[in-house]
C-alpha cells in the first residue's frame, strides 16, 4: 500500500485549482478532511505534503482548513494557502454566501418539485438531532431538495444548502423520509462498502479571497458511485481505497 501523501500524486486525483491563495482538490469518500485521533491519513496534511513537495517550500507550510467533508462523503473542497485567505473565506462561509450543491440518492420516491426544509438541529456527541423547536443549543439548518431521477425504490435528487451544520444533509433528508443509501446512522435499511455513503459534494462557489472574482467548481460523477451515470474522463474513483 502507498502512503497517504504518495496517494495524493495519483493521476486520477483531480486538482481544481491550485494558485497562491486557494487550494480546490477532490475529495474521496473514506478519507478524513482533518486528522483526528485514530491518526490516518487525512485531506488537509496531505495537501500540506502536496504543496510543499510541488513548490519546494522549506520549513511548515500553511495551509487552511475552512470547511469539512465528513468521512464518507466525496466532493469538491477547498483549503486556503494563507491566513488572510483563511479569514476570508471563513467569512463567506460563516456568512452564507458560499454556493454549496449536492447529489445524493435517497431511499424511496421523492415527490417532484422542489422542496425546502427548515429545522432546529442540536448536535450531540453520537449524532446530531432534530428538534421539535428552537432550543437552548440548537442551530437552525435550512436546504432545499429537487428529485432528478428514480429508480425502483431510491432516487436521485440535488441539494442546495443554505446554512452548514453538522451532519445537516443526512439528518434533515432522514427527517423527511428519505434517508441517504448507506447512511444507517441515520435510518438507511443497508450499509454500502467501506461504510460510504451516497452523498457527492458536486459544486462549491465563492469569491477568491484576493482577486474578488467568483468561482465555481464542478465535482464529474465518481466510478462507483451508486447511479447510473456517464463518468468523468479520465474517470475519477469514487473511494479512496482505489487510490491506495
Amino acid at each position: 500500500m502507498t502512503t497517504p501523501h504518495t496517494t495524493f500524486y495519483h493521476p486520477l486525483w483531480p486538482v481544481f485549482n491550485a494558485d497562491n491563495q486557494v487550494l480546490v482538490v477532490y475529495k474521496p469518500a473514506g478519507l478524513l478532511a482533518q486528522g483526528d485521533r485514530s491518526a490516518g491519513a487525512n485531506l488537509l496534511d496531505m495537501a500540506r505534503h502536496w504543496i510543499k513537495t510541488r513548490y519546494h517550500k522549506p520549513g511548515n507550510v500553511f495551509i487552511g482548513l475552512v470547511h469539512r467533508l465528513d468521512k464518507p462523503v466525496a466532493g469538491v473542497m477547498v483549503f486556503a494557502r494563507t491566513s488572510k485567505a483563511a479569514g476570508r473565506l471563513s467569512a463567506q462561509f460563516r456568512e452564507g454566501r458560499v454556493v454549496k450543491r449536492y447529489l445524493a440518492v435517497v431511499e424511496g420516491i421523492v415527490a417532484p418539485g422542489i422542496t425546502r426544509l427548515e429545522n432546529d438541529l442540536e448536535r450531540r456527541p453520537e449524532g446530531s438531532r432534530i428538534l421539535s423547536g428552537p432550543g437552548p443549543a440548537s442551530q437552525a439548518a435550512r436546504l432545499s431538495f429537487e428529485r432528478l431521477d428514480t429508480g425502483r425504490s431510491t432516487s436521485l435528487v440535488a441539494v442546495t444548502l443554505e446554512t452548514g451544520r453538522r451532519h445537516q444533509i443526512r439528518l434533515q433528508l432522514a427527517h423527511a423520509g428519505h434517508p441517504i443509501v448507506g447512511d444507517r446512522r441515520y435510518g438507511a435499511a443497508e450499509s454500502l462498502a467501506g461504510g460510504q455513503i451516497a452523498l457527492l459534494a458536486r459544486e462549491l462557489g465563492f469569491d477568491h479571497p484576493t482577486r474578488h472574482e467568483p468561482l465555481t467548481f464542478f465535482c464529474p460523477l465518481p466510478v462507483g458511485w451508486p447511479w447510473p451515470a456517464v463518468p468523468a474522463e479520465p474517470p475519477i474513483p469514487w473511494t479512496i481505497d482505489a487510490f491506495t
